[in-house]
């Protein structure tokens, strides 16, 4: 927690540095001059060398007229110079601060600036140990950088920020307000140059928070996986100390002791060297829970030798620096010390100590809250402030649409037009829609009334083939012509109902059909039917009996029926969405002789039939050089 405290201190000086060259530029008296220039200054990096010219740019830009008259510059020039400050450890950085948040809090817009402002002024009472304070501030800069990606900030000011107020978040017991901040970040930071300490930090404080909201070791292990390693790809960029404290929250939450012991070691031994090489209350006050934690691991696995000797550690620490310790540490090494006398026996000191504990407890409850209550108005006196500004703002909004309120009938008529434009366009598709669907319905009543057509001529050819058999007392034959009729008449009537017919049912009456033509020419012909291969005949969809007076056409006129060695082969094939149907007949054997005139209703209505189904539909008629002729129809079929 402290070593996070101590990268977040250190991130807000980072972020607050600013730049410029050594020599004092030319300030111009034009405001456009001027915003360039600042934005130059904004942009420069700060060096040992340039420091303290660039303050003084600052201060003169501070003191410049035209800053003065613009509230949206002198903001800006004050924001710099607060960071310029906070980098010293200067007292001015708040002063600069506030009067940045004084200027930029009324303006409308100004987000990006505002942002900055909000997060710079969270930094301060931060390191002032405002906490409440500071999480209102950071979490308005958040709420800017979550609400509006057109901000302006750099990928570095957004994570930063959003950082910054998930720890604040954290600390106050926003748990799951905190969560949400710290992925926010994790899409940001694959922009971010190589070795960058928020790849670190984003990590760390996501592992932290998961492991207070005691989530799963699974949840926690792919962050640990991450910062692992970013540590073996630039072992020199990054503080090894934040991996082991990391590794120390995974092996909490999965209840390994052993492995917490030996990164708690880990970890003490470089903040051992870290402390005696720098002057650092955060510094000593890891170490000095390191040891109060090693102590309390020690306890639980009931080595009091061990624990003895880490406790002496941290109370060596605290007689060098006894008014350096924080007194949230404290009560952790009151805590250690007293599992410590429980487990030496020594049940009077353990009791004595909680006693003090109790005491400490209570000294900061009532310290904490003190400042609580104090924090408390002044947020209130902050939300009451924001308050006036937000009453202000919408003023002005209201004056700005009193002005606006000529244009608003200009737009309610441009508005008008269009959705009377709409309207017509409307009305327009809507009657062509409706005009296709009558084209269609058009269409399909022509098919049906050609193919009611298309049956009285069948049943008279019958009728007079049973006829026929009946004055010849052929009565078997009769009878059994009349029961395959009966057969395919059925199948008509049913396919007569529908639109379209699958090819299989088509087939079958197709087949019943030259049945009966046989038995009325006493096999006068033979027929051959070849089927689509690998299809499912009962998924094409065509018009029914389409095909049948092609085929009717082929016996009665294609072939000799006198000779009895006549023949119609039908063969049929899919490609895509067209049936190809393929009729041959063998032909006459005396070709010279002149047919017979005879005029095929059923053909005159099959080739309307066929107009009908559009422009992929065809019928073409072939003589056959060897005798015979070639039927190819094309008839559009759905699936």
């Amino acid at each position: 927690m402290r070593l996070l405290q101590h990268m977040l201190l250190g991130l807000s000086i980072a972020i607050l540095l600013a730049s410029c060259d050594r020599q004092t530029e030319f300030i111009s008296h034009n405001r456009e001059a001027v915003s360039a220039q600042i934005k130059n200054l904004e942009d420069k990096k700060i060096t040992a060398a340039n420091g303290d010219s660039l303050k003084q740019v600052w201060l003169q830009l501070d003191q410049h007229p035209r800053v003065k008259q613009d509230t949206v510059l002198s903001a800006r020039v004050k924001y710099y110079l607060a960071r310029l400050y906070a980098m010293n450890g200067g007292d001015s950085a708040s002063f600069f601060v506030e009067q940045a948040l004084e200027l930029i809090e009324p303006t409308t817009g100004n987000l990006k600036y505002k942002a900055l402002i909000y997060n710079g002024i969270g930094n301060i009472r931060s390191a002032e140990a405002k906490q409440r304070e500071a999480g209102y501030y950071y979490n308005k800069a958040a709420a800017i950088v979550l609400s509006d990606t057109t901000a302006g900030l750099s990928t570095e000011a957004k994570s930063a920020i959003l950082l910054s107020a998930a720890q604040s978040n954290l600390s106050s017991f926003q748990y799951n307000l905190a969560e949400k901040m710290n992925r926010a970040v994790l899409p940001l930071i694959d922009s971010l140059p190589s070795g960058h300490i928020i790849r670190q930090r984003v990590l760390v404080q996501m592992i932290q928070t998961l492991n207070t909201l005691q989530k799963p070791v699974e949840d926690i292990a792919p962050f640990l996986h991450k910062l692992e390693k970013l540590h073996a790809q630039e072992p020199d960029k990054y503080n090894i100390s934040f991996l082991y404290d990391s590794k120390i929250q995974y092996f909490e939450t999965a209840k390994q002791q052993d492995s917490i012991l030996h990164y708690e070691l880990l970890k003490i031994s470089i903040d051992e060297r870290l402390h005696q090489t720098t002057a650092s209350a955060v510094l000593m006050n890891n170490l000095f829970v390191d040891y109060c934690n090693v102590a309390a691991i020690y306890v639980s696995l009931k080595n009091s030798a061990l624990g003895t000797r880490f406790i002496q550690k941290a109370i060596r620490l605290k007689k060098q620096f006894p008014k350096l310790i924080f007194p949230n540490n404290e009560i952790t090494f009151q805590n250690s010390l007293a599992g410590l006398y429980q487990l030496q026996g020594k049940n009077e000191a353990a009791i004595a100590v909680l006693n003090d504990l109790v005491q400490l407890q209570k000294n900061i409850y009532q310290s904490d809250n003190t400042q609580a209550i104090a924090e408390m108005n002044a947020l209130y006196q902050l939300q009451a402030k924001d308050q006036s500004i937000r009453i202000l703002n919408e003023n002005i909004k209201i004056n700005k649409l009193q002005l606006q309120q000529n244009r608003l009938w200009l737009i309610i008529s441009s508005l008008a037009l269009v959705l009377l434009a709409i309207i017509l366009l409307f009305l327009y598709y809507s009657f062509r829609q409706r005009r296709f669907r009558q084209e269609k319905e058009k269409v399909l009543l022509q098919q049906q009334l050609l193919r009611t057509q298309m049956e009285p001529h069948f049943i008279f050819n019958t009728l007079s083939a049973v006829q026929s058999f009946v004055r010849l007392d052929k009565k078997e034959n009769a009878i059994k012509y009349l029961n395959r009729f009966s057969r395919l008449l059925r199948s008509n009537l049913e396919l007569s109902r529908e639109n379209l017919v699958p090819l299989s049912d088509e087939l079958e009456t197709l087949e019943n059909y030259l049945i009966l033509q046989q038995m009325r020419f006493d096999d006068a012909f033979s027929y051959h039917l070849t089927q689509p291969e690998d299809q499912d005949l009962t998924a094409i969809m065509l018009p029914p009996m389409l095909i049948q007076p092609y085929v009717e056409n082929a016996i009665l006129h294609g072939i000799d029926l006198e000779t009895g060695n006549g023949s119609i082969e039908i063969h049929f094939q899919l490609a895509t969405d067209i049936l190809q149907v393929r009729i041959t007949d063998s032909g006459k054997l005396n070709p010279d002789l002149p047919e017979l005139s005879h005029r095929s209703l059923s053909g005159t209505i099959s080739r309307e039939r066929m107009q009908l189904l559009g422009k992929k539909a065809s019928i073409q008629i072939t003589k056959i050089p060897t005798g015979g002729t070639l039927v190819v129809l094309h008839i559009p079929v759905s699936h």
